[in-house]
């Protein structure tokens, strides 16, 4: 993550000593041998500096302070809204590495990269689920309008970013998709969005990219639903309204 203001470097840092402070006061407790409320407790101790780490980070996306990049390590977590325009549209196949819960990683999964130079979002909705101490838990991730089940036949977009990239296994529309200026089949180190490669193409593999022209190819999505290892906001992120929220269980929608 780049490009921080002085606002947002003071959250950060407001934000790893109110963490740091937390922890110590419950590990002094813990020690005492006194019981203190519910024996879970001690099991979100791990939990609360990372949503707390979250919460600083969605704080500074809201004032438009940094880039972004959303991933959680060998595990998928779902993206979903209720339609997407996007321009300077590109995508291959590739097969990025993987992290791995020991900190090993794999590259043996096949995976679409999803590449816009510019894109408008109608509402956003990411679900990333952890098991903490054997408990599910579901991080939700919110902005702008709500995400709906069916989505809408017309959609207007409330959230702009640039230089959007997803890596996904499966990213699939509910509704008509048009696609223009575009070419299917192009060799994939051919295809690129603001004027770079894609990430992990090889020459003659599957690419999906532009056919020329001003401003590239461009795609509609009426409803986007995703399962993906990284969603990447290399450039500006607008998200009005964002939220965060961690709920007990596995949480299917925002």
């Amino acid at each position: 993550m780049n490009a921080l203001t002085s606002g947002a470097r003071a959250v950060l840092r407001a934000g790893g000593r109110a963490a740091a402070g937390w922890n110590t006061r419950m590990l002094a407790q813990a020690a005492d041998g006194t019981r203190r409320g519910t024996r879970w407790g001690r099991g979100a101790l791990a939990l609360v500096p990372s949503a707390l780490a979250v919460g600083v980070l969605g704080t500074a996306l809201a004032q438009g302070a940094l880039a972004a990049n959303f991933s959680v390590t060998g595990q998928p977590f779902t993206l979903t809204s209720n339609g997407v325009r996007g321009t300077g549209f590109g995508a291959i196949v590739n097969t990025p590495a993987v992290g791995r819960p020991d900190g090993t990683s794999t590259t043996t999964t096949a995976m679409a990269r999803v590449g816009f130079a510019s894109a408008g979002l109608a509402g956003l909705c990411g679900i990333v689920h952890q098991t903490i101490a054997g408990v599910p838990y579901s991080l939700l991730l919110t902005g702008g309008q709500k995400v709906t089940a069916a989505p809408p036949a017309a959609f207007t977009s409330d959230i702009d970013a640039s230089n959007l990239y997803i890596q996904a296994t499966e990213l699939q529309s509910y509704g008509p998709t048009t696609l223009q200026n575009a070419v299917l089949g192009q060799s994939a180190d051919q295809v690129t969005v603001a004027g770079k490669p894609l990430t992990g193409a090889l020459p003659g593999g599957f690419g999906l990219g532009s056919a020329g022209g001003e401003g590239g190819s461009s795609i509609t999505l009426h409803g986007l639903n995703a399962t993906a290892y990284d969603a990447e906001m290399a450039g500006a992120l607008v998200l009005p309204d964002l939220r965060i929220k961690v709920v007990a269980g596995t949480a299917t929608t925002c």
